[in-house]
């Protein structure tokens, strides 16, 4: 939607007058209120009165190379931390060059706030020409948020932010953009609410503010219809639960009411560790695979709960071979959703977690029994039957830097190990596994948005990125040096886009386009100021991980597709484990 507010805050000014304020300055102010840690942004010359007021804030921001990277980072930063990432961004050229993070984010449900200038008030939409300058920023930025809204007065500021918040907090999130134009962030400001002071303790009247805010807060379920859900998986004779990236921070409740139901349960790949590995009733992210479809279409009730069953969780094939022949409830935050792109027999619009937990409050004196786990283990190992030595090769290695890095993330762009990865891999925690393979699917993704989920959660990080995708972002590399990121980037090289080649060679189609020069990275890795190494054994990549995963600079490791070494580690290979 876009709309633009003309009309004054009602928020009470909760701080006394001064004589200067910028808007520019009251916004940072609201940012840090909400809880904003860190902004990622390349200052402009529409940009630069945005950060005037920083250094009185404690938000640390970081310079991409580009807004792209800017806008990835933030998506990373968000997934790995469950923080909101914010971004700033100049007028026109950087909001063009966003748009395809934005557009990542809104397709996966990321919440996002991008923050840019746009001309100034008189100049806005007026085609003369000026600099920046484009028809309609906002109604371009507004097809890929969930809202874009311009300021046009300081008076809007605060009401704005809060509805912002409201939306990454209240529903289904996604990216969010607020534009100001460049006479409006210098406009004065000191008469406009601002925050409460919450790190002076005596500020009891602050404090209270803070405490009575009104807090969004996503539906909670209906208890007639949490009742009704029951009563049909007491009379389903063959249940199965899936379990969507909605559900990424629901706690061991999720775990506990697949075994209250005793159904086999499916993880989409943003849902990964929300059951453990080898969990009896988990067939892990294998549903667009033969013998996990089976499982789907045989059920007589398939409970969906935080996923919007899209074809890149569901047919990640693009066949159309996925079907529900079962009685359908679906759980969701999101109204829209609950009824595509599968219509729901019974559709419940609630917060995931208390949806969750009310079912398991239900189910607990009378749990269920169907005999799910003599399926399980049939359909696992029929999966091990099926699994190609490529297929093992590539989860061989992602196992082995899970089982030796503690508390891993992996981020991954579109390439070969990120698909077999989204099969065959097993995370031991949520937020552990995320990429843009999901949605809409972007290439460059790994880079920069495996250095946004190591600013956020201070953990070891793995970039998954091929030859060919690198080469959109990798100046975000340099980035990761100054920052002194030990970040470990996993490079796939297949010699160009191999997984587009292999799709060609099947179709008949002339190779154009797919076998492109690939750098020689070790030398490219050092004019970044990162590491490098060609990995080709086992023994070699665990002594690498041991020196590396401490150190102060980013370190490309090279793993070459055709090496011999991911043959015979796949020979020991096993899936769920």
């Amino acid at each position: 939607m876009t709309h633009s507010l003309q009309t004054p805050s009602s928020l009470p000014n909760s701080a006394p007058v001064i004589s200067s304020l910028t808007c520019g300055e009251l916004l940072v102010q609201w940012l840090e209120y909400y809880g904003v840690e860190t902004v990622f942004g390349i200052p402009g010359v529409h940009t630069v009165e945005l950060y005037r007021g920083l250094p009185n804030t404690d938000i640390r921001h970081v310079t991409p190379r580009h807004e792209q990277g800017a806008g990835f980072m933030a998506d990373g930063y968000y997934r790995a931390s469950g923080k909101v990432g914010v971004c700033f961004i100049i007028t026109g050229p950087g909001m063009t060059n966003i748009m395809t993070a934005m557009a990542q984010a809104l397709a996966d449900s990321i919440p996002m706030l991008v923050i840019s200038s746009v001309n100034k008030v008189q100049h806005t939409g007026s085609g003369e020409g000026h600099l920046h300058e484009l028809h309609d920023q906002q109604g371009m930025v507004s097809k890929v948020a969930l809202m874009s809204k311009t300021i046009w007065q300081p008076e809007s500021l605060p009401k704005v932010i809060a509805e912002a918040f409201a939306l990454f907090n209240g529903g289904r999130p996604g990216p969010v953009h607020i534009q100001l134009p460049i006479d409006v962030i210098t406009a004065d400001a000191s008469h406009v609410a601002r925050p409460p002071n919450l790190s002076n303790p005596e500020n009891s009247q602050a404090a209270h503010h803070r405490l009575t805010q009104p807090q969004v807060m996503r539906p909670l379920p209906n208890s007639a219809q949490l009742d009704l859900i029951v009563e049909q998986l007491k009379s389903a004779k063959n249940p199965v639960v899936l379990y969507g990236g909605g559900c990424v921070d629901v706690n061991h409740d999720a775990q506990k009411l697949a075994e209250l139901i005793d159904a086999p349960t499916f993880l989409t790949i943003n849902a990964k560790g929300l059951l453990p590995p080898a969990h009896p009733l988990s067939l892990g992210s294998n549903q667009s695979l033969a013998a996990g479809r089976a499982v789907i279409s045989e059920a007589d009730l398939v409970l969906a709960i935080g996923t919007e069953l899209g074809e890149t969780d569901y047919d990640v094939f693009f066949n159309g071979g996925f079907q529900i022949n079962g009685t359908l409830i679906r759980i969701d935050c999101d109204a829209q959703q609950l009824q595509r792109p599968f219509r729901a027999d019974i559709a419940l619009l609630s917060d995931a977690q208390m949806a969750i937990s009310g079912l398991c409050d239900r189910l607990e004196s009378q749990p269920l029994n169907h005999q799910a786990l003599v399926r399980v283990a049939q359909v696992k190992q029929t999966l091990l039957e099926e699994m190609t030595p490529d297929f093992a090769g590539q989860n061989a290695l992602l196992q082995l830097i899970r089982d030796e890095v503690k508390d891993v993330i992996f981020v991954g762009d579109s390439t070969q190990p990120v698909y077999s990865g989204n099969l065959g891999f097993e995370a031991l925690a949520t937020r552990r596994w995320f990429n843009s393979s999901t949605g809409f699917g972007t290439l460059g993704y790994g880079l920069p948005a495996a250095i946004g989920a190591m600013i956020g959660s201070k953990s070891p990080v793995v970039s998954l990125i091929g030859d060919g995708g690198i080469q959109f972002t990798i100046a975000e590399l340099i980035c990761a040096a100054e920052l002194e990121l030990p970040l470990i980037v996993l490079l796939w090289n297949n010699q160009g886009y191999g997984e587009i080649r292999r799709y060609m060679e099947e179709g008949g189609l002339p190779l154009i386009g797919v076998n492109i020069k690939t750098p020689n990275f070790e030398p490219l890795a050092a004019g970044f100021g990162a590491g490098y190494r060609r990995i080709k054994d086992k023994q070699q990549l665990l002594k690498a991980l041991k020196e590396d995963i401490k150190g102060k600079q980013p370190i490309i490791y090279e793993v070459d597709e055709a090496d011999e070494f991911l043959i015979e580690m796949g020979k020991t290979f096993t899936c769920f484990s």
